[in-house]
């Protein structure tokens, strides 16, 4: 008798990140800030104040700085966002490739731009995959990044006359897969600048973001001690997992409380940001006489307008101003071999059957 050997799974991946304007132009990244913007979980405000906030006050004037920042940036391949992860998705494929107990596809959906959600979802069940792990590029949870992506994904997938099988890599901000990479690529760093003083720098949300998470409501943001540890009234807290990512980073990294920094980036509008925050961080690193000060970004796992223009050429521009001498920027995660291989593992530690 012929024994017939099963088929492999097929197993879709989608790595989904924010998304990215088309094009340098004023009125692409108008476009892009517009929908960006428009989430409820990005601006979560009544949909009246959000519209007149967007009309009145970000979009007349926003677009034209955003669009000058985005042209310090851009390369020939186009925005450092979107190419960062096509050579993710290209790593990955190729990591993956050898797996065993199951074949794997990989595809970009960007919730705002191209390659988008929708496309890369029909591009993956048309291939027949059984089901799709989902991996939101965002190592610490937040409602506007973390949560938006994965909301965006289930109301593209439910469109679906059958709805595909999802499965989602959670948050993986104490992944070793994760920190290990972070931790080789600012050894390097560290190896080679031999820096002062380390500041680790993550995207800002609004306090509200972090207190609503508290189901106690008496925990985050009530004292100055609220993220030393991660405890069940702050298990889903932002600032809390940013916090401990960079103890984390720093015991690996052997760095004392004297040496490094946390802070937050980014912030938009006038109501209370977390804190501290970076600008003013570099600035005062600066007016103290740091010579040599190393940026890490634990929370972008792919270089963008954040890091790189906005720490990398502004901030470095701030600290000099400010008294300081130089500014390094540690690259991001980006395709580096290290994430790749990190990334390949927790995908497969999230399918079926495998791990």
């Amino acid at each position: 008798m012929i024994e017939v050997q099963p088929l492999r799974p097929l197993v879709g991946v989608l790595l989904v990140n924010t998304g990215t304007p088309k094009s340098t132009a004023t009125g692409d990244v108008r476009r892009y800030l517009r929908q960006f913007l428009s989430d409820p979980r990005v601006i979560d405000l009544h949909p009246l104040a959000r519209w007149l906030l967007l009309e009145l006050v970000i979009l007349p004037f926003r677009p034209a700085r955003s669009a000058a920042a985005y042209r310090k940036i851009w390369t020939e391949r186009g925005s450092p966002l979107l190419t960062n992860g096509l050579d993710l998705v290209h790593g990955l494929r190729t990591q993956l490739h050898s797996a065993v107990g199951a074949a794997y596809l990989v595809e970009l959906g960007m919730q705002f731009g191209e390659p988008s959600i929708p496309a890369a979802l029909d591009r993956l069940l048309a291939a027949g995959v059984s089901e799709v792990v989902v991996v939101p590029l965002f190592p610490q949870y937040a409602a506007a990044s973390y949560g938006s992506a994965a909301a965006a994904v289930c109301s593209h997938a439910a469109q679906r006359w059958v709805v595909p099988s999802l499965k989602f890599v959670a948050p993986f901000w104490q992944s070793p897969a994760y920190l290990d990479a972070v931790v080789a690529g600012a050894r390097a760093e560290i190896a080679d600048f031999a820096p002062d003083h380390v500041l680790l720098s993550y995207h800002g949300v609004p306090e509200r973001h972090c207190t609503r998470t508290d189901t106690t409501g008496s925990h985050c943001l009530r004292a100055q001690t609220c993220c030393d540890a991660i405890v069940p009234a702050n298990a889903h807290c932002y600032r809390a997992q940013c916090m401990a990512t960079s103890r984390a980073l720093a015991a690996a990294l052997g760095l004392d409380s004297q040496q490094v920094t946390t802070a937050f980036q980014s912030r938009l509008g006038r109501t209370p940001w977390i804190r501290p925050y970076t600008d003013h961080v570099i600035e005062s690193l600066g007016k103290a006489g740091v010579q040599r000060l190393l940026v890490v970004e634990p929370s972008f796992v792919a270089d963008c307008l954040e890091t790189l223009e906005e720490v990398g050429m502004r901030g470095r521009e701030d600290f000099r101003a400010a008294g300081g001498g130089e500014l390094r920027l540690c690259p991001s995660l980006n395709a580096s071999a290290v994430w790749v291989r990190g990334l390949a593992s927790l995908v497969k530690q999230t399918t079926s059957g495998t791990g």
